[in-house]
């Protein structure tokens, strides 16, 4: 991860199709496009998994029905626990055979739908049900040098908590870290860059102008009538964290995507 960080690279979100899609077809060409453009563009496509518990086609399995090429460092596929063990390998195999590296461990959202992984399903004793500490731990065991393994970071929860379960997380195998969405800097992500000097940190930027949709993730309410631009945002995040590769999340590949380029130079 450390020599990929070299790159600076942006790792761009990219949602797949919803199951339940009533234009698939359209949706998996606007996937497809998006996972190409973002090829070509030397940065990293970032695939979500299920993202708000909501059921979606799995990364791998759309890299290879619509034979889109990886390219070397250039993708990441999050993967949480709301899983079968046998999907779970198959994710793990695919992402394998496709030369796939880069995964975020989270522990996920989950739904009433989506089955989910049993402490006895990896090795785990002592816990009531599988958090990222328990798949990361997990997958290093299962696959050992085949991956690079990253978390999440939230600076909103309590601090002591948060480094406590970051603590746990490395020591399970993580290697990098990937922030909540920040807004111009947050005193705490000071605090992680300082305090894991060793541990690459990747800070994520809310790039839909609609801030207040960031109310679940800060922890207190913001008002729809926010001022907010993200492209000002991302610029500031640039100058404020120039040591730290950005994750962007909701990018508008229209009118935002064209601008990353002059941003970032």
């Amino acid at each position: 991860m450390k020599q990929h960080l070299l790159t600076s690279a942006y790792h761009v979100e990219i949602l797949p199709p919803k199951q339940e899609t009533e234009k698939l077809y359209e949706d998996l060409d606007r996937f497809s496009s998006k996972f190409e453009r973002v090829m070509q563009s030397g940065y990293c496509a970032c695939i979500t998994d299920n993202a708000m518990g909501n059921l979606a086609f799995q990364g791998t399995e759309l890299i290879e029905e619509l034979e889109l090429e990886a390219g070397r460092n250039q993708v990441m596929i999050h993967l949480n626990t709301f899983h079968t063990k046998a999907d779970l390998h198959r994710i793990l195999d695919s992402c394998k055979a496709a030369g796939i590296r880069q995964l975020l461990v989270i522990t996920g959202d989950g739904s009433d739908r989506l089955p989910r992984l049993t402490p006895a399903e990896v090795g785990a004793e002592g816990v009531e049900a599988v958090t990222s500490v328990e798949l990361l731990r997990y997958i290093g065991e299962t696959y050992p040098g085949d991956f690079d393994l990253g978390v999440a970071f939230n600076p909103y929860e309590p601090e002591d908590h948060e480094f406590s379960k970051l603590d746990r997380k490395i020591a399970a195998g993580a290697t990098f870290a990937i922030t909540q969405p920040i807004i111009e800097r947050h005193p705490v992500v000071d605090k992680l860059i300082e305090s894991y000097p060793d541990l690459p940190v990747v800070v994520e930027a809310w790039m839909s102008k609609k801030i207040s949709l960031l109310s679940e993730a800060v922890g207190y309410e913001i008002s729809e009538d926010t001022p907010y631009d993200p492209i000002e945002n991302l610029k500031t995040l640039h100058r404020n964290y120039p040591q730290c590769e950005i994750y962007l999340s909701i990018l508008g590949f229209k009118t935002q995507y064209p601008l990353l380029e002059e941003i970032r130079n």
